[in-house]
């Protein structure tokens, strides 16, 4: 039987009068990843704010880190509002959050910001805005919602799969436009594990595998930029002041630490050697630093959230609460994989953060959100095995009593 075919569909029930406390352990992990990230944010990144390299920063060696401050400080407040939102009024709401993040896709291309010759971030004035970062939640929320309406029917193509495929299809071409193919990825990625968490024939991952395939070679094959990133993948060390700089950075660093690491604040890299220091190559100056035993304790708190990210979700009182909560949980799994693969050179290098560590204000409201949500379904939780679905304990003893 299917994980999804475990959960009950309540629609929208209301579900106000079994709310209970938030999941503890949960809050407390993302709260010492919040903190830990923030002191990451300030060690790796004084040394480029005070030498000012991008014209923005004034001389001030805390400005990265004190704007993250602010940033992480909304963002808890961001938490706790939204574990008090009722799933069912998420459900509510998942259509409008998903028109809303495509009409941001298609507004960036007009209106966008170019840095570093794409094309994906909306200034705000105070700060700017990357849509690509709403759209993933959006996927998940609303394709959790039509999964509970065609749940009935989601081994069937014309539902489990045509509607899901289309959507995915239209917000990568936008993504691909911009281009931000690493988004791309991850949204497709994410858009396959709602599709099996909902229930799809596993022979259609094939076909969709496939295509996927299909469309990276000829990414690789027609697109300078994606085929100079697998280049320097393969052999960084074949252009070391060139195509391969930031991996091979990035590798210094890693191996500077070795075991115990240099120290807190001890980094030699981030003098303006290894390129977005406190951005997506931040856990580069965790290991330069931590060493591998702090970068593995670390990765071990990732591994406690997910895990009780999913934990959270198996026991949802309602199918699109398990969906959601599931959906989060492997985007944030995957996040947390694909930016450790990227610094580590397992992957080629591409545009993913490290969440509640690399620095971006806006990124990190929305992952305090998606924390929220996530206390927000463990309040509506239920038991994994209710009392009324348990087999009476006089009947078990009776069993053992009977020669």
């Amino acid at each position: 039987m299917h994980l999804s075919q475990r959960r009950p569909d309540t629609g929208r029930e209301k579900t106000a009068d079994v709310r209970r406390a938030a999941d503890l352990p949960f809050l407390l992990l993302t709260v010492t990843l919040l903190l830990t990230g923030l002191v990451m944010v300030l060690s790796a990144s004084f040394a480029s704010a005070y030498y000012d390299i991008q014209g923005e920063t004034g001389h001030d060696p805390v400005y990265f880190f004190s704007r993250q401050a602010v940033f992480a400080m909304a963002g808890v407040v961001v938490t706790l509002a939204f574990s008090r939102i009722p799933m069912s009024l998420v459900r509510k709401f998942s259509g409008a959050v998903m028109l809303a993040s495509v009409l941001s896709l298609g507004a960036v291309l007009a209106v966008g910001t170019v840095v570093n010759g794409a094309r994906r971030w909306i200034n705000l004035g105070f700060t700017t805005f990357q849509p690509s970062e709403i759209t993933k939640i959006a996927i998940i929320l609303y394709f959790s919602d039509l999964i509970c309406k065609y749940r009935d029917k989601m081994r069937t193509f014309r539902y489990g799969i045509a509607p899901f495929a289309l959507i995915l299809a239209g917000v990568a071409a936008l993504l691909v436009l911009e281009p931000h193919f690493s988004a791309a990825i991850i949204i497709l990625t994410i858009g396959a594990a709602m599709l099996y968490l909902g229930g799809a024939r596993l022979g259609w991952f094939v076909g969709g595998g496939a295509v996927l395939v299909t469309g990276a070679v000829l990414a690789v094959l027609l697109v300078p930029y994606v085929a100079e990133r697998v280049a320097s993948f393969r052999d960084p060390f074949s252009d070391p002041t060139g195509d391969g700089w930031q991996i091979v950075q990035s590798l210094y660093a890693i191996g500077s630490g070795g075991l115990t690491g240099l120290g807190l604040g001890q980094s030699r890299q981030k003098y303006l050697y290894l390129p977005e220091e406190h951005n997506d190559f931040i856990f580069s100056v965790v290991c330069e630093e931590l060493g591998f035993i702090g970068a593995a304790v670390i990765l071990a708190l990732f591994a406690l959230l997910i895990v009780r990210g999913y934990l959270i979700a198996i026991r949802s009182g309602d199918r699109y609460s398990f969906l959601v909560g599931g959906g989060i949980t492997t985007m944030l799994a995957l996040q947390i994989i694909l930016n450790v693969a990227v610094c580590t050179s397992l992957v080629p290098c591409t545009g993913i953060s490290l969440p509640f560590f690399s620095y971006g204000g806006t990124a990190l409201l929305i992952q305090m959100a998606e924390a929220g949500l996530m206390l927000s379904i463990s309040r509506e939780n239920v038991l994994a095995f209710p009392e009324s679905t348990r087999p009476p304990r006089t009947e078990k003893r009776s069993k053992r009593s009977t020669p």
